[in-house]
């Protein structure tokens, strides 16, 4: 498989402690749905641009990969979601020889695990990035790359014709306003297709934020909603990151036992004393 162009835009942050939780788990949601023959399809809202180097300035300046997938790299005997996830990520170092050098985005990815039955629905807004994923995938013809606002893009990408589906939600939060239009967006979909299992990762920048963001899906009615949370150091307005999350509605079977396992393990490696994790069902069947 040929490497993708390689994105500048998202260096800063490529391979952090929030890409470990957020890909980790995807990649359990995906091999979960490839248990049935059935075809699914997988919908990304914000999907960047493909894969990203590590070597640029831009990842050297803030090393956040270091604190990130470059601390498990070296591990043998991981738990299952950071086996895979570890194993999916040298894939894409073997022309590398096995050196860390690229980190996959969420796209190419699920590139590695898509069966030919299964297809991908990726939205970009940003004009570079959508150059570069357009290109990536310019001759599958499972792959349909569209140009746009993917929360209007996930309304209108729902239901599936498969019925069965995947759906990332990882938006740059950048305005205030997304985190409420996040929310709205979702229950609108999970309204068209309520067996979907989506996925909403979130940063913890400032805790009220979140929260009511997180608030407004946990009183939606809708079931099924298990928050997977890793915080490296304690709540604060003045720090920038200091957790994040992926909240999952209709989360596969065992999800919670595998990421509550992960982090587990990635805590004492990543965080800080005073950081948390969590793994919740906010709202049961």
């Amino acid at each position: 498989m040929e490497m993708p162009m390689l994105s500048y835009r998202h260096g800063y942050h490529a391979g952090n402690y929030a890409d470990v939780l957020k890909h980790s788990m995807l990649i359990q949601v995906l091999k979960a749905m490839q248990k049935k023959d059935k075809p699914y399809v997988y919908i990304d809202t914000h999907a960047g641009a493909g894969a990203y180097s590590l070597t640029d300035e831009f990842a050297q300046k803030t090393g956040e990969y270091l604190e990130g997938v470059a601390k498990l790299w070296d591990h043998a005997n991981l738990p299952t979601a950071l086996a895979n996830y570890v194993e999916t990520v040298q894939h894409f170092n073997a022309e590398f020889d096995g050196e860390l050098t690229v980190y996959p985005g969420s796209p190419a990815i699920v590139d590695v695990e898509l069966r030919p039955q299964d297809r991908m629905v990726l939205h970009e807004l940003h004009g570079t990035d959508h150059e570069l994923l357009a290109d990536y995938f310019v001759e599958d013809r499972q792959v349909k790359v569209i140009k746009g606002d993917g929360l209007q893009g996930l309304i209108a990408a729902v239901p599936p014709l498969e019925r069965r589906g995947v759906i990332l939600i990882d938006p740059s939060y950048e305005m205030k306003t997304d985190y409420q239009d996040v929310a709205q967006a979702i229950i609108k979909a999970h309204k068209r297709f309520a067996t979907g299992t989506f996925l909403l990762w979130y940063p913890v920048v400032k805790r009220d934020q979140t929260e009511a963001m997180l608030t407004l899906l946990k009183n939606s009615g809708i079931k099924k909603q298990l928050r997977i949370e890793q915080g490296i150091s304690a709540d604060s307005d003045e720090f920038g990151m200091t957790a994040a999350g992926l909240w999952v509605i209709n989360p596969p079977w065992q999800m919670d036992v595998l990421a509550k396992e992960a982090l587990d393990y990635l805590a004492p490696l990543l965080g800080h004393a005073d950081g948390h994790t969590t793994v919740k069902w906010e709202v049961g069947e």
